[in-house]
């Protein structure tokens, strides 16, 4: 494909060979693939992380780039994005807690479901926020913004002058479906940590995304 980049293609090359390997490895040993490739603070949740922040750092580079010659809602825009990225590396690895060894606050292990000191394992009332919010709302977001969106941006002008005012960068139509391929593929892997390479895949795109949306003289001056 033409629209894809060098980058693109490298990604794409990488999610494969990581899905391949966890679904061959879920096949064939499940205890495996759940204590080392997919385990927690391992290669995969680090990787997710490292992703995160680096969407983050790109959006950051552009703002501080740009800022003198664009309106406070681009700004607005740009830096909300970015902040919800650094959250989300952030929660990945419970805020450095163990890789600073630092010890829960009384709060988190009394009301996190791994007696750690971030959001998504919250239980509030016998449930669990990542359930609740992190999945449920997080899969309505990534529907309205993978598939929603970009069509009515291509279709509807308002809705493409209010993406450009807000720098909101719009998902290019192989991305959308990288990542239904992707969501199809946790079919073939029978474990609750095949999650942990979702993220992955979360993290990879969504920086593709950001640094080769249809959208791209969103970043011009």
């Amino acid at each position: 494909m033409k629209t894809l980049t060098k980058i693109d293609k490298i990604a794409y090359l990488f999610l494969l060979l990581v899905f391949g390997i966890g679904i061959y490895i879920a096949n064939t040993d499940l205890q495996y693939f759940d204590e080392f490739y997919t385990k927690e603070d391992g290669i995969v949740e680090y990787g997710t992380a490292i992703l995160l922040f680096c969407s983050s750092l790109l959006l950051i580079s552009r703002f501080i780039k740009l800022q003198k010659y664009k309106k406070p809602l681009w700004k607005v825009g740009i830096l909300a994005i970015a902040f919800v990225f650094i959250f989300g590396a952030g929660e990945e690895v419970s805020w450095g807690q163990r890789i600073f060894n630092i010890e829960s606050s009384e709060y988190f292990l009394e009301n996190n479901a791994q007696a750690e000191t971030n959001l998504h394992n919250l239980v509030v009332d016998g449930k669990k926020v990542n359930k609740i919010i992190f999945s449920q709302l997080l899969t309505a977001v990534l529907v309205l913004y993978l598939i929603i969106t970009p069509f009515l941006y291509r279709k509807v002008e308002a809705i493409k002058k209010l993406a450009n005012l807000f720098a909101v960068p719009i998902v290019k139509w192989h991305y959308t479906i990288a990542f239904l391929i992707i969501t199809g593929l946790l079919v073939f892997i029978d474990s609750e940590r095949k999650w942990e390479l979702y993220e992955l895949a979360f993290g990879v795109i969504f920086f593709l995304i950001f640094l080769n949306p249809l959208n791209k003289n969103i970043y011009s001056k």
